[in-house]
């Protein structure tokens, strides 16, 4: 029953996504696209209550009791973001907004990017271990809570792992690639190198100023 609802859960949380955008954008209902978005994280509540409930009644435990917690963790920390861009590209395509911006992919800028998005595992970390934690509590002596715990321990272990990738892009940033250098512009016609070198060829080419003052000189004498 476990594996089964997990299925219509997963099935479930991309058919509310993907009828609240159109809703949204192609039938202009943006309130009850809103409503239908809203309603997703209430499937990863039903499959942790149904779970702990499986457990409370002495069903054999499995990684799959613990996901649940593990959903709805990954939905409080990083469902915003998630539903952020699929809306971003519902709206280029169905609304005319212009394309969402892409995010940084070199130095600090991708750096900061990256230590948000572990931010948001951070938190879904928190909550997952918070929801397991619970239902270790309501589980009790009357079942095996061993798989819980251990799922605990795993969700740690991602959220450590993440965490390590991202605080790579801050101790060895990744650097753009080099522009090209642009090529020297070429010298524009008649530069005051050249009209010098034609007025010493050619003395018909001397300004008139030039000239001038000496022919005055001998008029006067």
């Amino acid at each position: 029953m476990i594996v089964t609802l997990i299925v219509v859960c997963e099935v479930g949380f991309w058919v509310l996504l993907a009828a609240g955008l159109g809703a949204r954008y192609v039938l202009r209902m943006p309130r009850l696209g809103a409503g239908l978005l809203l309603c997703e994280p209430l499937l990863e509540v039903l499959l942790l209550v149904v779970s702990a409930i499986d457990l409370k009644n002495g069903a054999d435990p499995s990684w799959r009791h613990g996901l649940a917690a593990v959903y709805i963790g990954y939905t409080v920390g990083h469902g915003h973001r998630t539903v952020k861009w699929l809306d971003g590209h519902a709206a280029h395509r169905f609304g005319g907004a212009p394309p969402p911006a892409k995010p940084p992919r070199y130095g600090m800028a991708r750096a900061r990017h990256e230590g948000a998005i572990w931010l948001g595992t951070l938190i879904a970390g928190s909550v997952a271990s918070a929801l397991l934690l619970a239902a270790v509590w309501y589980v009790g002596d009357a079942g095996d809570t061993s798989r819980l715990e251990a799922s605990i321990a795993g969700v740690w272990r991602a959220v450590g792992i993440h965490g390590l990738i991202a605080l790579s892009y801050s101790v060895w940033p990744k650097k753009a690639p080099e522009a090209p250098e642009a090529p020297a512009p070429e010298a524009p016609q008649g530069t005051p190198e050249k009209t010098s070198a034609v007025a010493a060829r050619d003395p018909e080419h001397v300004p008139d100023l030039a000239v001038r003052g000496p022919r005055q000189d001998e008029e006067q004498v």
